[in-house]
């Protein structure tokens, strides 16, 4: 038996991020339990793309310290940042496929630079993984033939060829259509379910917020406002939490 989220995986420690006079992150501390799937939610600008990529070393804290598998990776130099990268992809919010390559050659481009497999080995593998966000019958087309939606689960393939631990979705689904996003979600919650993958998802769609996550933490201010449950979020009295969840223009939250 799995015991999801008991075991804290991904630390943030008191991390304070400013960009010039602007400080984005104010002491923010969160945790990330191993199988889980976390969303960080909140309104643009509020921070969430910033503070995960401190994980991964797109971004350098002003202050606080970044824990993976209680390993402090803070200050690792770019090279030492390989293997976390590795262990921890990211799925950023455009899907950044090449788009002289097919879906397959995308797929097939890090199992043959950083595992070393030929193209025939490369290729199985590669439908291996497109198979799982089920793309395989679509292999042979290029990017510019299928819509976001199918582009963005191609993209989800590729990050997993590394077979990561940890995958970052920074707005998974903003973008999509109705019909596209639900598939998006259904894949990250298998990831989480089926292959044990702990999972940070960056977005503010409600429905995603509700239909996916394990547990939630809502930045605001450059901090965390409230951490927990999505019922502790449909419960929550407070009127910014309210304001969010509602997806009301007026109210005590300053845009």
């Amino acid at each position: 038996m799995r015991w999801r989220g008991l075991i804290a995986v991904i630390e943030f420690r008191n991390i304070r991020k400013a960009f010039g006079d602007k400080v984005v992150l104010d002491d923010v501390s969160l945790t990330v339990g191993t199988g889980s799937i976390l969303f960080i939610v909140g309104i643009s600008g509020a921070g969430k793309s910033v503070l995960v990529k401190h994980l991964v070393g797109l971004l350098r804290p002003d202050a606080g310290r970044v824990l993976l598998d209680g390993v402090d990776v803070t200050d690792l130099s770019e090279k030492a940042f390989y293997p976390v990268r590795k262990k921890c992809a990211m799925v950023f919010q455009h899907s950044t496929l090449f788009d002289s390559m097919t879906l397959c050659e995308n797929v097939m481009l890090p199992l043959r630079k950083h595992r070393g497999l030929d193209a025939a080995a490369a290729r199985q593998e590669a439908m291996r993984y497109l198979e799982m966000v089920q793309m395989h019958d679509e292999a042979d087309r290029f990017p510019a033939d299928i819509g976001d939606g199918l582009r963005k689960r191609v993209a989800i393939a590729r990050a997993l060829t590394q077979s990561p631990e940890y995958v970052i979705f920074d707005e998974p689904t903003t973008g999509l259509d109705p019909l596209a996003a639900p598939h998006v979600d259904r894949l990250i919650r298998s990831l989480s379910d089926d292959h044990g993958v702990t999972s940070i998802v960056v977005s503010h769609d409600l429905r995603s917020i509700f239909g996916v996550a394990d547990r939630i933490a809502m930045l605001y201010r450059g901090n965390i406002h409230l951490d927990g449950t999505p019922e502790a979020f449909r419960e929550s009295t407070d009127p910014i939490v309210r304001q969010f969840i509602r997806g009301l223009a007026d109210g005590p939250m300053v845009l």
